[in-house]
C-alpha cells in the first residue's frame, strides 16, 4: 500500500489498479471512503477504462472484427508500477504491452496520479497513445464516499447538490439494462436528498455538470465537493438492495470521460457515445479533484 499524506488528509492507494483504498481525514479522525465490503460492493474507487459502463450485448466492433468487453473495462484489476512517490504525491504507472489484444486492439501506457493540496486530493489521469494510428478509449473515476460520516447518522439525512457548466444545457439520462437511453433537459437543477430508492433503478448519469457535493442536511460545511470542470459526464450511483429495498452505506460520484452504450449504438466503437480519441503517440489529459471539508 502507497500512502501520501499532509496535515489534513492521509491517503492509502493500492497498487493493484491504482485504486484509492482510503482517505483519512485528521481533524475530524474520520475515514471518508467507503470500506470495500463486498456484501455490497467490494470496490472503493477503480478507474475505469478503456469502457464507462457496459456495451450492449457485451460486444464492439472495430475494423470490422468484434471484441469481447466487460462492464468499465480491466485496468481496475492490473497491477501498476509506482512511478513516483514524494510525501504528498504519487505517480502510478502501467503498459499494456500486448496484453489485452483479445479484448482491446490498441497499446497504451496509463499514469495515474494522487497529490495534496490542503482539504484537497487531485487525482490526475494520462492516457498514451503508443500505436502508430488512432485510438478509441473512455476512462472515468468511480470513487466511493462513506454515508453517513457519523454512525449516529443516517443515509436519508444527507443530500447531493450540483454545479452547472457555464453556458451549458444539462442533460440527465437514464439507464434500462445498463444503457443509456434518450436524454431529458433538466431546465433547473435542484438539491436531491438521499432516500433508499434513489438509485433503485441504477445510476443518475447527467452531462456538463462541473460539480457534486455531498453533505449532511444538518451540516452543509462539512461536506464532500468532487470538482471535474470540462468532464462531458458524470454518474452517481449506491447499490440498491431490491430484496430489503435499501441503498448501500455509500455514495459514488463519479466523473467520466465517456458513457455506456446507448440503447440504438451500432456497436462500432468509432461511434460509441462518449468515445475519446487521439492521435498516433498523442497523449490525453485530466484532472479532477476531491475536497474534503
Amino acid at each position: 500500500m502507497i500512502i501520501i499524506e499532509n496535515d489534513k488528509l492521509t491517503v492509502e492507494i493500492a497498487n493493484k489498479g491504482a485504486e484509492i483504498r482510503s482517505i483519512w481525514h485528521k481533524e475530524q479522525s474520520r475515514e471518508v471512503m467507503w470500506s470495500g465490503d463486498p456484501t455490497y460492493w467490494g470496490r472503493i474507487a477503480p478507474v475505469l477504462f478503456p469502457i464507462v459502463g457496459r456495451l450492449k450485448d457485451g460486444a464492439y466492433t472495430y475494423n470490422g472484427k468484434s471484441y469481447q468487453l466487460s462492464q468499465h473495462g480491466f485496468l481496475r484489476d492490473q497491477m501498476f508500477v509506482t512511478d513516483d512517490l514524494q510525501s504528498d504525491k504519487a505517480v502510478f504507472r502501467f503498459e499494456s504491452s500486448g496484453q489485452f489484444a483479445n479484448v482491446y486492439p490498441f497499446e497504451f501506457t496509463v499514469y495515474l496520479s494522487y497529490q495534496l493540496n490542503g482539504h484537497t486530493l487531485i487525482v490526475g489521469w494520462e492516457v498514451v497513445n503508443d500505436n502508430e494510428e488512432e485510438m478509441y478509449f473512455s476512462i472515468g473515476g468511480h470513487p466511493a464516499f462513506k454515508v453517513p460520516f457519523r454512525s449516529e447518522e443516517t443515509f436519508t439525512e444527507y443530500e447531493l447538490s450540483f454545479k452547472a457548466a457555464e453556458g451549458k444545457q444539462i442533460e440527465r439520462y437514464a439507464l434500462s439494462n445498463g444503457l443509456v437511453q434518450k436524454p431529458e433537459i433538466v431546465p433547473v437543477l435542484k438539491n436531491i436528498g438521499l432516500t433508499d430508492s434513489l438509485f433503485q433503478h441504477d445510476a443518475l448519469v447527467y452531462s456538463h455538470l462541473d460539480e457534486v457535493a455531498l453533505y449532511p442536511k444538518q451540516r452543509p460545511e462539512e461536506k464532500i465537493v468532487v470538482s471535474f470542470p470540462r468532464f462531458p459526464y458524470v454518474g452517481i450511483w449506491s447499490a440498491y438492495n431490491s430484496e430489503e429495498k435499501t441503498s448501500a452505506p455509500f455514495v459514488c460520484i463519479e466523473p467520466w470521460f465517456g458513457v455506456a452504450d446507448t440503447v440504438d449504438t451500432t456497436g462500432r466503437l468509432a461511434e460509441k457515445k462518449g468515445i475519446q480519441q487521439i492521435g498516433a503517440n498523442e497523449t490525453f489529459k485530466a484532472s479532477y479533484e476531491i475536497k474534503v471539508y
